[in-house]
């Protein structure tokens, strides 16, 4: 497992996949992510099934992972990417059908905004598949810009999120 330093940041990761075995291969990128160099893995949310949003094809298994890195926000972001390549992503349209997503979703309470990332994500705020599994970590924060999530989750609520979790 990775290690961070003293002068961590706090970053959440969202993990998505539709194609294959979706819940063994959200299991799979939880354990890389917990490898990375600079990197401690603190906890994940639970599972959640939910539809394609702005696109077709099966539904998809989303977590939320928290952790804490010092690697800085270009270096995860580049590190999530070869990740998803590792794992046999292969880069097609926007919201297509995919083995692995990993999208860099908060790091600290930082706002990025460069032609390779920005942070928060830019969509996050109306994803009730983002929102719902980052509650379950931190009920808690605010997506700078945008509100608390109790806030932005009331404007999901109409967007299908099932726990995969047994009771």
């Amino acid at each position: 497992m990775g290690q961070a330093r003293a002068s961590a940041t706090l970053a959440y990761v969202g993990i998505g996949a539709n194609l294959g075995d979706p819940r063994a291969m959200v299991h799979r990128a939880c354990e890389a992510l917990a490898g990375l160099e600079s990197t401690l893995s603190l906890r994940r949310s639970g599972l959640y099934r939910s539809a394609p949003v702005e696109a077709t094809g099966p539904d998809f298994v989303n977590a939320v992972v928290a952790l804490e890195t010092t690697l800085n926000a270009s270096e995860l972001h580049q590190a999530l990417h070869q990740l998803e390549n590792d794992f046999g992503r292969v880069r097609g349209e926007r919201n297509a059908p995919r083995l692995l997503d990993l999208d860099l979703l908060l790091y600290g309470a930082e706002v990025i905004a460069t032609p390779e990332l920005t942070v928060p994500h830019p969509r996050m705020h109306r994803r009730s598949f983002v929102l719902v599994p980052l509650a379950e970590l931190d009920p808690g924060v605010v997506i700078p810009g945008h509100g608390p999530i109790g806030e932005l989750l009331t404007g999901c609520a109409g967007q299908r999120v099932e726990s995969l979790e047994e009771s």
